[in-house]
């Protein structure tokens, strides 16, 4: 009896557990190839090169379609227990630059400052995974028939997670969220399965991100071969790595007395205080750090989309 009451209470905390996984945060967004064939792009300059990306302030202010689209999406996935963020809101809580220093401080790197829209929007929005949203209606007599890709992307990787593509059936309606939402009921609970597969392997793994460590050039004589306790800067960095990184998963990809490039760096999913962490909030760890003794350092973060941290040791 006691043993029956054992398993009962096992499988019922079991259920328990489940029902409380933690879900990607995902924001749904129209694709480059939509933006570009309806016009919604726009360009800035990056150090002398034109960079055309979309514009999707301007799709969401000119095109009811695409709101009711997105609408729709975010209707179905938060119907099934996956939180949304929402690209409008996301875009107004944004404030807006005209222009941006594209030059850095360092004599060293000679690396930029520069983060197109896009990248600024994901670092905001801080969403786990990016759905690419394209369709296309086509018109067969008095009928329409509506087609959709949906793409999943890690936000800090831009990796592709999976796909679902789909056509509604002949239908005298020409509601965009009508047809879609008939299009998409078949594939997207696979869809989401696909997505909550991959956050469980980010949550059990680490999320992959890319952080490299530079030097300025300020005449103080620290670099990476500095020695302290009669070890290597680089030396002490790549323990730091191995400490904190999931599992000591990193690959170190090249480096000198200047610089070092890790890749594929597995950071925890959330912090020890439950909230979520990114590639600056562990580029800050390591800099706080540096900052003890008896290494004393001072150092700058520069980000480079939501995937991409830059440690310069020297100054701010």
């Amino acid at each position: 009896m006691k043993r029956i009451f054992f398993i009962i209470a096992t499988v019922l905390c079991s259920l328990a557990t489940f029902s409380q996984a933690k879900k990607p945060t995902i924001m749904v967004v129209p694709s480059d190839v939509w933006c570009n064939q309806n016009e919604y792009v726009t360009s800035y300059d990056n150090q002398g090169t034109t960079v055309v990306i979309p514009d999707y302030l301007a799709a969401l202010q000119n095109d009811i379609d695409l709101k009711l689209a997105i609408s729709k999406i975010n209707s179905l996935m938060a119907e099934r227990g996956f939180p949304l963020k929402d690209l409008e809101q996301t875009i107004k809580s944004i404030t807006q630059s005209v222009a941006e220093d594209n030059m850095t401080t360092s004599k060293t790197s000679g690396a930029s400052l520069a983060e197109n829209p896009v990248d600024r929007l994901r670092r905001t929005a801080k969403a786990d995974i990016i759905i690419d949203l394209s369709w296309a209606i086509k018109t067969q007599g008095p009928k329409q028939t509506l087609t959709y890709i949906m793409e999943a992307k890690d936000s800090y990787t831009n990796k592709s997670i999976g796909g679902a593509s789909g056509s509604s059936a002949p239908s005298f309606s020409a509601d965009v969220a009508v047809l879609l939402e008939e299009a998409v009921l078949a594939n997207i609970d696979n869809f989401n399965n696909r997505l909550q597969s991959y956050f469980d392997d980010l949550f059990s793994n680490g999320r992959e991100v890319a952080l490299e460590i530079r030097v300025f050039d300020n005449g103080s004589g620290i670099d990476l071969e500095s020695e302290f306790d009669n070890r290597e800067l680089t030396e002490i960095i790549d323990d730091w790595m191995a400490q904190n990184t999931v599992q000591g998963r990193f690959t170190k990809m090249d480096g000198s007395e200047n610089y070092i490039s890790y890749e594929q760096v597995r950071i925890p999913l959330y912090k020890p205080n439950g909230t979520a962490m990114d590639t600056e909030s562990f580029a800050r760890d390591l800099r706080r750090f540096l900052r003890q003794e008896p290494y004393n350092l001072t150092s700058k973060i520069m980000n480079r989309g939501l995937g991409k941290t830059i440690l310069v040791i020297g100054e701010k």
